[in-house]
Parts: structure tokens; C-alpha cells; sequence
């Protein structure tokens, strides 16, 4: 099994001599909503993808996108702070590699990723941070009188239809990803374990011709899975479609099961599925745990932040690698290696062992 490496100091950066005063960055990270609010509005107003490769006027933009010149030149000015988008001497605002993947077109895109991070909802849940600090809970339920998911599905349409969009893009990036760092050697079949629409799957069949896989998940979801995989496609004669609830059962036998980021709820949904697994694979075979840790990596800024909207919006937590550890092993599990996917992800790498299969 992989070691555990060495965790860096976390406040070695407040030691740079090049960095913000102590107090101005604090000041800037009290007002963090507005840095969050700019990405938001340039997001929903298009301004990146009306800018081209050459530069633009406030007043050339704002025509473009229906807005008025004088606000726009703020908008773009405080976004340019962050190296979203930059200003010229000339007046005349370009392209950033940040900005650019505000565009809907560009192969990176993060559009609906920052559009999601910032639903209307969100600016209800974060003000009450601090009582779900207290609590251990979700404040969601009595912020809006149901449940989370509930409430996307009845009361927030556009929201929903910008967490597919947003899940979507994800999932097809870093797909091509997880295809490209898992060793199938010896591995004929491969179970995609609540992976929603089955990007990941997809991927592994297109990259490895003789692999047979299956999706499972639930059949709100698998109804919409990849087009490659459904009847018709080009994928669909080696793929399965198995609707249900890996938290109640895994009906699906394989050399591989690849779960990615759905551990993320209490400790004894996260051990039934697992278990669930165990239970459905035969000795020796594979199970490789996907998920963001919210520890020692490099994208901590990022999913410690997701790791406090999930305790807001569903209860649940994003895991540090020592917790997803415990948790596989808890289950019966033997972790052979631990290993990064991208500046996101790491894969914890498993084997069904002889003891645990045979019960």
C-alpha cells in the first residue's frame, strides 16, 4: 500500500514575503462574495464568449452582451484583479487563460461549474455556516422546508438543469482522466457503481475494445445515460444499464468496480455500499475508490469548499486520504496503492480478498 506523504504546513504561505499584507488579505477574503458574484455575472451575462481573440472596449462588450458600458468596465476590472480577463493600458479588456474557460466553448470549460457554485440558494446556506458548524447538520431543511434534492427537483428547475450541465462537464473531463491512468490488465469487465450517466465507463470501453462494462445507478439517472451506451449507440453492445441503488444492492458481477465521487455521505451509507460491493465481487477482483480529499493536494482551496457545501446543502463530507483509508478497510477491503488522477482526484486502488468475499 501506498505511504501517506508527508503533509505540508498549511500556514507556510502566510510567511511569503511576497504576499498581501495580513490584513488586506483578510479583508479581501471578507469580501469573497463579490469576487464570486463577478464570476457568476460574467458567466450568466456571456462576456467570454462575446470577447475574442482580440481585445475589446467596456462599451464593444457591453453591446454585445445587452449591458451598460460603465458597469461592465467594474465588472471587468474587479474579475481582471483575479486574472479573470485583463485590462490593457489602452482601456481595451483580453482573454486570460482563466477567462477562457468561461466560454461555453472552450474544451475546459468551467461555466456551469461556476455557475453552480453560486445557485441562488447558495447565498441562503452560507450565512448559516456557523450553525451548521455547531449542529453537524444541514441547515437546508429548514432554510427551505425539504430536502435538498427535493428541493432542486419541485421549486428550483434552472438550478437542477444547471447541476446536470455543471456534472456533466465534469464528469466528461475528468473521464478521459480516470480512462487514461487505470491499468486494465487483465480486467474483462469493468462496473461503474453509481456513475450517473456513465462518462467513466464510456471512456474505458473506448479505450479498451474488448472491455464489457455495466453502469448502475439509479433509474432517474441511467435513463439518461451516455448516448454511446444506450440501444443504438456505438458502446451499447458491450455495455449493460443496470437501474437501482448501490446503498441497497449491486447486482452486477465484474473484474472491476470503479466508484467515483459518491462516498460523500454519512459513514454508514458510505460502508453498506462498499460492503455491497464486496458482496457482488468474486475474490481478487478489483475496486478502485475515486474521490477529491480535502487534504494534501494541490486543489485544497477548491474542495475544502465543497466539503463545507455539502455539510450546508446534504449533511454529507468530502474525505481526507486517512478517512477514505479507513473507510475501505473498515469495509473489508485491501488497499494495494493510493495514487493522484489530476490536481482533483486520487484513485484508492482495492482488492476483494478471500476473507471478505467469502462472506
Amino acid at each position: 500500500m501506498t505511504t501517506l506523504s508527508t503533509r505540508p504546513d498549511r500556514t507556510a504561505a502566510g510567511t511569503d514575503p511576497a504576499a498581501p499584507p495580513p490584513a488586506m488579505r483578510l479583508r479581501e477574503l471578507a469580501f469573497g462574495a463579490a469576487c464570486a458574484a463577478a464570476v457568476r455575472a460574467a458567466a450568466r451575462l456571456g462576456v467570454a464568449d462575446a470577447l475574442d481573440d482580440e481585445p475589446a472596449t467596456a462599451e464593444q462588450l457591453a453591446a454585445a452582451v445587452t449591458a451598460e458600458p460603465k458597469p461592465l468596465r467594474r465588472l471587468l476590472r474587479a474579475l481582471a484583479c483575479y486574472d479573470v480577463f485583463t485590462e490593457r493600458p489602452d482601456g481595451t479588456f483580453a482573454h486570460t487563460e482563466m477567462s477562457r474557460m468561461l466560454r461555453e466553448d472552450h474544451p475546459r470549460s468551467l461555466k456551469y461549474i461556476a455557475l453552480w457554485c453560486t445557485e441562488p440558494w447558495t447565498w441562503a446556506a452560507w450565512p448559516r455556516l456557523d450553525d451548521a458548524v455547531r449542529s453537524g447538520d444541514t441547515v437546508f431543511d429548514e432554510l427551505f422546508g425539504k430536502g435538498f434534492f427535493q428541493y432542486l427537483h419541485q421549486d428550483a428547475h434552472e438550478s437542477a438543469q444547471v447541476f446536470n450541465r455543471a456534472m456533466t462537464t465534469s464528469s466528461q473531463q475528468s473521464a478521459r482522466e480516470v480512462a487514461d491512468v487505470l491499468d486494465l490488465t487483465g480486467i474483462a469487465s469493468v462496473a461503474d457503481i453509481g456513475g450517473g450517466q456513465g462518462h467513466v465507463l464510456a471512456s474505458l470501453l473506448e479505450k479498451h475494445p474488448d472491455l464489457r462494462g455495466s453502469l448502475l445507478d439509479l433509474p432517474e439517472v441511467v435513463a439518461k445515460a451516455d448516448a454511446r451506451l444506450r440501444a443504438g449507440g456505438e458502446l451499447a453492445e458491450r455495455a449493460e444499464i443496470v437501474p437501482g441503488d448501490c446503498r441497497h444492492d449491486i447486482p452486477v458481477a465484474a473484474d472491476l468496480y470503479v466508484i467515483k465521487n459518491i462516498l460523500e455521505w454519512d459513514d454508514h451509507s458510505t460502508l453498506l455500499t462498499l460492503r455491497n460491493v464486496i458482496a457482488a465481487a468474486r475474490p481478487g477482483a478489483r475496486v478502485v475508490v475515486i474521490e477529491n480529499l480535502v487534504d494534501d493536494t494541490p486543489s485544497m482551496k477548491f474542495t475544502t469548499g465543497m466539503d463545507l457545501m455539502l455539510l450546508l446543502n446534504v449533511g454529507g463530507a468530502k474525505h481526507t486520504r486517512d478517512s477514505m483509508v479507513e473507510r475501505i478497510t473498515q469495509a473489508g477491503l485491501r488497499i494495494d496503492a493510493v495514487r493522484p488522477i489530476n490536481p482533483y482526484l486520487h484513485a484508492f486502488e482495492a482488492v476483494v480478498p478471500e476473507v471478505a468475499a467469502a462472506h
